[in-house]
């Protein structure tokens, strides 16, 4: 089985809003229900599993409800951080399913993600045991000194830069939070960072310029401007 897990246990608060961003409103529909919508769409996720903002779980249920996101099976609280957040999601998730299953972790608030990058991540997790969805660096990248100085080039060809989702078996998920339990790693930025701390070497899968984090105000802007967006017919 294939599973979806969103994180969306954050408060959002570098988005300054009232609300956390997830639950922000784009066109009459809130993000979080956008991203829903792209797995549910997707024929090979089986189940969605939310991880959720503490509050917010009985209003997740009535958007799921309401726009008829019949694969969401399971909502359980946030943690503390990131990776609190996706322990206590497949803690969950080991009650309720096999450990051979994939588990696609995804940011709530990567709402453009494709069917093509899922696919792919799918894919690539049961070709080679696990599927981090990245694109390349296509800007020249520098190392900072400080603030607002640098004298040191980094190869840009040498660089991937991490989206979501990232796929794992459930039974890599669940010895890699314990591991981190007993190596004293609290607070990993993601699951990739988390493996990579740990030892293990992780495979990719490819993403898109399009399957964009909303974390500012800008970023609303350029969401909006994609659901306008079709793709030119001359363009390959």
């Amino acid at each position: 089985m294939n599973i979806a897990m969103l994180i969306a246990g954050g408060k959002g608060l570098r988005m300054h809003q009232d609300i956390p961003k997830q639950f922000l409103n784009i066109n009459d529909k809130p993000v979080i229900v956008y991203t829903l919508q792209a797995f549910q769409k997707h024929p090979q996720i089986e189940a969605i599993l939310v991880v959720c903002i503490d509050g917010w779980q009985e209003i997740l249920k009535a958007y799921a409800s309401q726009f008829n996101i019949t694969k969401l099976k399971w909502i359980v609280p946030g943690g503390s951080n990131g990776q609190a957040s996706i322990k206590s999601g497949i803690l969950e998730l080991e009650k309720h399913c096999s450990k051979e299953d994939i588990v696609l972790i995804h940011d709530a608030i990567r709402p453009n993600v494709s069917q093509e990058i899922i696919s792919g991540c799918i894919a690539q997790c049961r070709l080679k045991g696990s599927a981090i969805t990245v694109i390349p660096c296509a800007e020249a990248m520098l190392l900072r000194e400080d603030k607002n100085s640098s004298r040191k080039l980094i190869d840009r060809d040498a660089l991937a830069r991490t989206q979501t989702p990232q796929a794992f078996a459930l039974k890599k998920l669940l010895w890699a939070h314990q591991e981190a339990e007993k190596r004293g790693i609290t607070d990993a930025v993601a699951t990739c960072s988390l493996m990579v701390e740990l030892g293990e070497k992780i495979y990719f899968s490819a993403g898109s310029e399009k399957n964009l984090k909303i974390t500012t105000t800008e970023d609303i802007e350029i969401f909006k401007a994609l659901l306008l967006a079709k793709k030119d017919e001359w363009l390959k």
